[in-house]
């Protein structure tokens, strides 16, 4: 049996079910030294209670981060975190619109650290990206963030180096409006920051998905689904189906690349068995900024019982809409307001690919809990997740659809089309634009031809989508007729619509690709370390066009400017600054390049971020 290495106690095996559940409390058990020697102090807060999940928060103009290792307890095995003064999460910072505001991170680790502060619009070398925006915080210095806050809501902050952000550099953000000017006022308020935590070393994680990339997936299709299908659609078409499947070397329940066979799920940095718990008064209204600060996992959010009042998406004010359930990914925030009136209720928010969830309770006291859900069957993705609007045909021969493209031996030698007219393949796409607007403007409405690089013809690419769809009304896998009225981006309209006028002046089209019998993950085929630079010109207003051709899907975030979602008819959708992209979709959203520098591009899986989807954007 393990011994916590501290104490020297003799700890329990645990059986699987409390390894997913965790541990009645987790958590933070003690800092560890730094350093300089010895147990380091706690600048802006008190530490965090083993368990508790109640990091503070701190409000002002003047903040001071530490960044350290801690000893944490989630499954019954003592492992090394990196925290942030001593918490995991850190501590919530509150700020104020038009406050300047200064954050002096100090590194207590011995490698490097950095600290991004997501969708936050500021000047480029405070965005915290090492290798791009500055050169990173070297072990036992201080960096000091100083930049002017220019928006309100709800935002998080992160590290941006190596995996620390899995291993535990994060936390929230809550921006407040000038005194007065808050429309959605609640009676409470809270931070519900969602995000996942394996006893693994990262770096190992990733090593064992290059060598399988399903090695995590353990909703494998089974002898027993097989007999399923044979008996509900007959035995040809089962067989054709398994056939398909194994000529693409695919899977269909191939939803995530973690699952819970490594990871705990964790609300503001506490188990499912320790039950994080935010406390109300009867028919009070609560508004829960949520956060998906997870590495690698998208959650699947509802409180049964309670109608979810939607009002702010990626910190900006949307239309209220009300739903029963939303998704979202890793970097994605959300807010809702709900109204509950009885004792308990369970904030359930269950992984895409059901083999885990997150959880917490809302009550009128400490220590009540209401039911806890079944999680919903794990789903196979559908022909249209394979091949978008082509998915719903019949007769077509699916093997040749997604092929294995590396046996074209890479369709010769490619340049990265983010060299073409600055970042991107800006060509006139008249002769895709709707006939009627062909003659007036060309780019009023979001091209739907795919335009596929050279460079993906080769082995970092093992499937290519030609007919994606372009609606927003989808779920998602999982999601879909499931009986619960379900959050999708055609509901989101943030209010005041398109912050600049114009309208695009060209196009620029990136595809999002991967081969993962070999986990790699890229942009247009080129992963980050063979890729150039993708240009913006100051100044200038174009639409970015990003088409899926794998079936996973990915939230896609640009640094330093926002991405004005458009509707396949190119009207203004919502603002955002993480945008999710699903399989075989095509998205377009219109960029206005107004922030000098050099910015990061990426996928927010941290996995899929490090094998390769990243590219560097120079606006200049």
């Amino acid at each position: 049996m393990p011994r916590h290495p501290a104490s020297g106690l003799v700890l329990p095996d645990l059986p699987r079910r409390r390894f997913v559940q965790g541990l009645v409390a987790g958590g933070v058990v003690a800092g560890l030294s730094g350093l300089g020697g010895g147990a380091w102090a706690q600048p802006a807060g008190r530490p965090a209670r083993a368990g508790s999940g109640t990091a503070p928060v701190l409000r002002g103009t003047e903040f001071d981060l530490v960044v350290g290792e801690s000893l944490v307890n989630f499954t019954g095995k003592p492992v090394v975190a990196t925290t942030i003064n001593g918490m995991l999460p850190g501590p919530t910072l509150r700020w104020r619109e038009g406050d300047t505001v200064t954050i002096r991170v100090t590194n207590r680790l011995r490698e490097a650290t950095s600290v991004h502060w997501h969708g936050i619009i500021l000047p480029f070398e405070m965005d915290g990206v090492p290798g791009i925006s500055f050169a990173g915080i070297p072990p036992g210095a201080t960096f000091t963030y100083r930049f002017k806050v220019a928006q309100r809501g709800s935002y998080w902050y992160h590290s941006h180096s190596g995996f620390q952000e899995m291993t535990g550099v994060y936390g929230g953000i809550v921006i407040d409006p000038p005194a007065g000017q808050d429309a959605m006022q609640a009676d409470r308020d809270y931070t519900v920051l969602l995000s996942d935590w394996t006893d693994e070393d990262p770096m190992r994680v990733l090593t064992k998905l290059k060598v399988q990339g399903d090695y995590y997936n353990y909703n494998q299709p089974t002898v027993v689904d097989f007999f399923r299908d044979a008996s509900r659609d007959g035995l040809k078409q089962a067989l054709d189906k398994r056939r398909m499947w194994n000529q693409m070397r695919m899977s269909p329940t191939d939803l995530a690349d973690l699952s819970g066979a490594t990871l705990t799920y964790l609300t503001n940095g506490v188990t499912p068995a320790g039950n994080w718990t935010g406390l109300y008064r009867r028919g009070e209204k609560v508004r829960l900024r949520f956060i998906n600060g997870s590495g690698n996992t998208f959650y699947d959010v509802r409180i049964p019982g309670l109608k979810l009042r939607v009002v702010e998406v990626d910190g900006q004010d949307i239309e209220p809409v009300t739903v029963d359930e939303f998704r979202f990914g890793a970097g994605e925030t959300c807010d809702v307001i709900v109204e509950p009136r009885d004792d308990a209720y369970t904030i359930f928010s269950q992984a895409m690919d059901r083999t885990g969830y997150a959880r917490g309770t809302l009550a009128v006291r400490e220590g009540l809990s209401a039911p806890v859900p079944a999680l919903d069957k794990a789903e196979w993705l559908t022909m249209t997740d394979m091949m978008g609007e082509m998915g719903g045909m019949g007769g077509m021969d699916h093997g040749a659809m997604a092929m294995d493209h590396s046996q074209h031996g890479g369709g010769g030698k490619a340049m990265d089309h983010s060299q073409h007219g600055a970042g991107g393949k800006a060509m006139d796409h008249s002769q895709h634009a709707m006939a009627t607007m062909a003659a007036s403007d060309p780019l009023k409405v979001p091209s739907k031809t795919a335009r596929h690089a050279r460079t993906e013809y080769g082995p970092s690419t093992d499937m290519r989508v030609d007919m994606a769809r372009t609606n927003l009304d989808d779920p998602g896998i999982g999601l879909r007729n499931n009986g619960r009225r379900v959050l999708t981006l055609a509901d989101q309209h943030t209010i005041g619509g398109a912050m600049d006028p114009r309208g695009p002046g060209r196009e620029v089209e990136l595809h999002l690709t991967g081969n993962m019998e070999r986990y790699t993950w890229s942009f247009d085929g080129v992963e980050f370390g063979k890729s150039t630079p993708v240009y913006f010109k100051y100044g200038e207003r174009l639409r970015v066009i990003l088409h899926n051709d794998t079936m996973m899907t990915h939230p896609m975030h640009l640094h330093g400017m926002w991405s004005e979602l458009e509707a396949p008819d190119g009207s203004f959708q919502a603002r955002r600054h993480t945008i999710p992209v699903q399989p075989a979709q095509r998205i377009s959203f219109l960029v206005t390049a107004d922030a000098l520098g050099r910015w990061a591009w990426h996928c927010h899986l941290m996995l899929h971020m490090d094998a390769g989807m990243f590219r560097e954007v120079v606006v200049a």
